[in-house]
């Protein structure tokens, strides 16, 4: 197959990609090569430019209008070698043979300091995977992608990253016509639990050992040469689940469509469809459309990180070992490690958000205490933390309510029996407790006001915030409120 190039006939015109499709060298049955629809009309609508930077691509020669034929799909850059992604997926719970439906991997960018990241086209039209999809995307939820992933990067939670979104002049038609648009992810990978459930599924077990080869060296070259590489594979994988999700816990964020194949290998949140971050604590909370039961809510993700993770075991056991018996004693011992260490990371982090540098039996009683509060008060979860770091209790009515105070005094009884000065706690506070996050109605207000009146400016004036979560620049007090009473119920939609 022939592939479209960009010209870089000058060095003024040369954006610097440096492809090299190392996941196309894995055996036929993991991808499909498939090239990108071209559209009518390319236009670049926002462009990440210190990403851009961060990849060795320079952004002054990416925002030149011909270069929105690559991230629209109409050219492709020197070096691509375009395929749909193989995987399987538990939706829901259902395993169902799926595949990137409306993505397409370019390849991965070689960066100046030796790293590798995908470049992936998401919406650039169908694929052998499509499933009767139209393969496309509206303008809507690309931006959204490209809002929240760039909100998660600077709140430090390891994230799949948004270089461009481009917009294609056809429309794009759901329950009613959209505007269509193509957004260019980054990854570390995006190799899937549910990619190794598609290998399994087809009893292939050279293609598995060789994804699994390709996913050790890619991630874990900590593992590769170890007396059991595999099990190494699958506990480290596991410990960067359990890091990821506490992580989230700790920000209030609900991914919302926790499916096998939307839980990342390389440990990065990855596919933000329907998650939102919740306002009042409730470990109840839902936002997606379609979860009426719940199984994703925020509560439930460490026992569905877990569950996933037991999934990835089937998938693995014929690497594991020899012996099925023995294969499924050695997963039970790392997925009783994830449930082990994700508390141990979900507690760690919860100290530092109540300034708790030391360790004691009873601390994790005094959180429970706290969230018990919150959640019978209904009171705003990234506000409370915010105001125990800055002590501002009695601007959220804390310092006024009984029980909160019994709660209260116990906190500042252990604070006091720590070495560090209260001016070190309330740095360590406010460097683990945001001030900001991309509250629901604010990420609304932006795309809405990008796509109904191509007004971008209300967006970048939320990423400019967004973009300092921990330490704000000016008043930003209308980004720390939550939505008013009437706008609280709130629901996202996955964007297919």
């Amino acid at each position: 197959m022939s592939a479209l190039t960009v010209p870089t006939t000058t060095s003024s015109n040369a954006p610097g990609w440096r492809l090299d499709p190392s996941y196309s060298r894995l055996p036929e049955v993991l991808h499909r090569r498939v090239a990108p629809t071209r559209v009518r009309e390319p236009r670049l609508v926002v462009l990440n430019r210190p990403l851009a930077r961060a990849l060795g691509l320079d952004p002054d020669v990416l925002q030149q209008p011909e270069h929105a034929a690559v991230f629209a799909g109409n050219a492709l850059p020197e070096g691509a070698d375009p395929l749909a992604q193989a995987y399987a997926g538990h939706q829901y719970g259902h395993f169902t043979p799926l595949g990137d439906g409306r993505a397409i991997l370019l390849g991965e960018q070689l960066t100046p300091d030796g790293r590798r990241f995908d470049v992936q086209l998401k919406g650039s039209g169908p694929t052998p995977f499509s499933r009767r999809g139209d393969g496309r995307a509206a303008l809507g939820p690309m931006l959204r992608e490209y809002v929240i992933s760039e909100a998660m990067q600077a709140l430090g939670i390891p994230t799949t990253r948004s270089l461009a979104v481009a917009t294609t002049g056809e429309a794009v038609m759901r329950e009613q016509p959209l505007q269509g648009a193509v957004l260019t992810r980054i990854a570390a990978s995006h190799i899937r639990v549910g990619t190794f459930e598609w290998a399994a599924g087809l009893g292939d077990h050279e293609a598995l050992r060789a994804l699994a080869d390709h996913t050790l060296s890619r991630h874990f070259p900590e593992c590769v040469g170890v007396e059991e590489p595999y099990l190494a594979l699958f506990k480290a994988v596991a410990a960067r689940q359990a890091a990821l999700v506490a992580q989230w816990q700790h920000v209030g964020f609900v991914h919302g469509v926790m499916n096998t194949d939307n839980m990342a290998l390389s440990g990065e949140t990855i596919d933000y469809g329907p998650c939102a971050f919740m306002d009042a604590y409730d470990p109840a909370t839902v936002f997606s459309s379609i979860d009426r039961h719940g199984r994703y809510a925020y509560g439930q993700q460490p026992g569905i990180a877990q569950w996933n993770l037991t999934r990835l075991a089937e998938a693995m056991l014929p690497l594991l070992h020899t012996d099925e018996a023995q294969a499924i004693e050695r997963a039970k011992g790392v997925l009783q490690f994830f449930g082990e260490e994700f508390q141990r990371q979900w507690l760690a982090g919860m100290r530092l958000k109540l300034g708790l540098m030391t360790e004691e039996e009873g601390d994790l009683d005094l959180v429970a205490a706290l969230l018990g509060w919150m959640h019978g008060e209904h009171r705003d979860f990234t506000n409370t933390f915010r105001a125990l770091a800055t002590g501002k209790l009695d601007a959220m009515g804390g310092g006024r309510d009984a029980e909160f105070q019994a709660w209260h005094a116990p906190w500042v009884a252990r604070l006091a029996r720590q070495p560090q000065t209260a001016v070190e706690v309330q740095a360590t506070m406010r460097r683990h407790n945001p001030a900001v996050i991309p509250r629901n109605h604010k990420v609304e207000e932006a795309l809405a006001a990008a796509t109904a009146r191509a007004d971008l400016s209300v967006m970048d004036r939320l990423l400019s915030v967004l973009a300092h979560p921990y330490d704000p620049v000016g008043d930003v007090a209308e980004y720390t409120s939550p939505a008013a009473p009437g706008d609280r119920v709130y629901q996202t939609f996955c964007g297919t």
